[in-house]
């Protein structure tokens, strides 16, 4: 089984300050048929103005990635953490029992684009945790590097969940293969450019549910960048 979920089909919201793309059910936006995949709940991919930005608010038992891909997201939390995260870095903070956070663009002429990214964990009421790591760039060329991962794997940030998450950058005509396990599936999610995927066509911001497919087939039909999420549960 492999379903397209098209760019241009996801849920819109916007603010003067904020433009956002929901490829699942999120805030005021409800399709029954889009609810998250597996234990990925939430894809939005969002562009901040200059000086705009999400106030503190409050989180709890969910596993929230942010994956920049323009500017820099100012981030603030109560584990006392403050950072800016750019583009070539990823950041996961374990939500847990609760914490609070606050999302900003510092810039004054610059938009900030980022995926924000939330996996259901598969315990509740762990410690809320915090974690920053640069991508390798080289590791991603023409192959799948892994970011982060329900087991200690490699230099991978770890998720409470029997997930992983894994990132690639394209040339043209470059291809990949990924085996995927038995009762397992994966969520692909293109980021910038267009690849193949199985024979289909995917542009940017376009993302597929795959199941019962024991393996992927990738090739870079542009410079292309993308998330491959392998999910069991």
């Amino acid at each position: 089984m492999l379903e397209i979920r098209k760019s241009q089909e996801r849920g819109r919201f916007e603010l003067d300050w904020l433009k956002s793309s929901h490829s699942f059910s999120f805030g005021n936006y409800y399709d029954p048929r889009h609810m998250g995949f597996r234990s990925l709940r939430v894809i939005n991919e969002d562009t901040v103005q200059p000086g705009g930005g999400f106030p503190p608010h409050g989180h709890r038992d969910m596993e929230i990635i942010s994956y920049v891909t323009a500017g820099a997201l100012e981030h603030k939390d109560s584990m006392q953490n403050g950072s800016i995260v750019r583009p070539g870095e990823i950041q996961v903070m374990r939500a847990g029992t609760g914490v609070t956070h606050s999302e900003y663009n510092a810039s004054d002429d610059e938009e900030v684009k980022f995926l924000q990214i939330w996996v259901q964990p598969n315990r509740r009421g762990s410690a809320p945790a915090y974690d920053q790591r640069t991508i390798d760039e080289a590791a991603r060329h023409n192959r799948l590097h892994l970011l982060a991962s329900g087991d200690v794997r490699e230099s991978a940030i770890v998720l409470q969940q029997d997930a992983r998450l894994y990132t690639a950058t394209l040339d043209p005509g470059s291809a990949l293969g990924y085996e995927l396990g038995a009762g397992r599936g994966a969520w692909v999610q293109v980021v910038r450019g267009a690849i193949e995927l199985n024979g289909v066509t995917l542009d940017a911001g376009d993302g597929a549910a795959l199941e019962d497919t024991p393996k992927l087939d990738i090739v870079g039909k542009t410079p292309s960048e993308l998330l491959l999420f392998d999910l069991g549960a």
